[in-house]
């Protein structure tokens, strides 16, 4: 059995992925990296992703997010009140920049990433990220092919900061290779398909012996008029486009594992909540804490049925194509 871990973007709502995965780490011997042969994620998805191959433990990484997520999103404490702060940030975001400095995400990655690069990961590694100046995907990836011959040496702070530039939001960042990059939530916020296809395409995975762990950071549950305009229309449109690129990419997974409908074999669980539309935004910290607790919440629930399929017995030892 080949078995990946897909994680969703989500800004601030990755506090679920992480603190789901914190408390199933719990529970198993050892750490979430061991026990999967590969693991993707985009934008938040995409830094927990890279964090968990190189060995950074589940509940480490859910503790940055409750100690470092109102800094990447300046709500920490300050003489200015909070809401003058965040009317400032929306006057700045819709007239003449991102909302963000992306100086404080990089403080708050430097410490557990480091100078490290993707090289070391532990286990195979699927990153997406957006090339804006040409339109073109870009996809950070270890050297699990003959052909990776590049990625594997890039920083993994870099991959983490290009997965994660959402426009408007942060800047683009630009790697060390001279290379600017945007948010991979552009085009694929849920890589699980493109994980699935890696699987099957690049490393020649039995689709029926490929087991896939999707969590997402929420489903915002909203309806889209038959008749509106292009004002009210611009409020969701991201929320809308993100959840018709995850249903695509589960689809795509299904049917290429052949977890499809009329069918007793079981290859996509999907790990998620439904919420209402806006009610946990990208960007606010101050959810955390409800985040969180719906995070445990899912845990208890999964955890007898993820822990047999994904969890009973390790993965076998990733071993690079390329190395320095």
């Amino acid at each position: 059995m080949k078995r990946i871990l897909s994680i969703d973007g989500g800004g601030i709502k990755g506090v679920f992925p992480a603190a789901f995965l914190a408390k199933l780490e719990e529970e198993i011997d050892g750490e979430i990296w061991e026990y999967f042969d590969l693991i993707t994620g985009t934008s938040t998805g995409g830094i927990i992703a890279i964090g968990l191959s190189l060995g950074v433990s589940a509940s480490e990484i859910s503790d940055l997010y409750q100690e470092k997520g109102p800094a990447i999103f300046s709500q920490q404490q300050s003489i200015v009140p909070l809401f003058v702060r965040k009317a400032l940030r929306k006057v700045k975001w819709i007239t003449w920049g991102p909302k963000y400095s992306s100086e404080n995400l990089k403080k708050a990655l430097s410490p557990i990433l480091e100078e490290r690069t993707l090289g070391e990961a532990r286990t195979r590694l699927l990153i997406p990220a957006f090339h804006g100046r040409t339109q073109q995907v870009y996809i950070f990836k270890t050297a699990h092919a003959s052909r990776l011959t590049t990625d594997y040496k890039e920083l993994a702070i870099d991959a983490a900061m290009a997965t994660a530039a959402a426009p408007t939001y942060f800047e683009q960042h630009l790697t060390q290779s001279d290379v600017g990059l945007v948010d991979g939530g552009l085009w694929a916020n849920n890589p699980s398909g493109v994980a699935v296809a890696e699987g099957i395409g690049t490393l020649g995975w039995n689709p029926k012996e490929i087991r896939l762990l999707s969590i997402s950071c929420l489903d915002d549950i909203g309806e889209m008029r038959g008749s509106t305009g292009a004002a009210r229309f611009a409020r969701h449109m991201a929320g809308f486009f993100m959840a018709g690129q995850s249903h695509g990419s589960l689809g795509i997974a299904h049917v290429l594992t052949g977890d499809v409908g009329g069918s007793d074999h079981k290859a996509v669980y999907r790990v998620t909540q439904s919420v209402q539309a806006n009610q946990y935004a990208l960007d606010d910290a101050s959810q955390i804490p409800a985040l969180k607790d719906r995070a445990i919440f899912e845990a208890r629930a999964q955890k007898p049925k993820l822990l047999k399929t994904f969890f009973s017995t390790k993965a076998d030892p990733f071993e690079p194509i390329h190395k320095d």
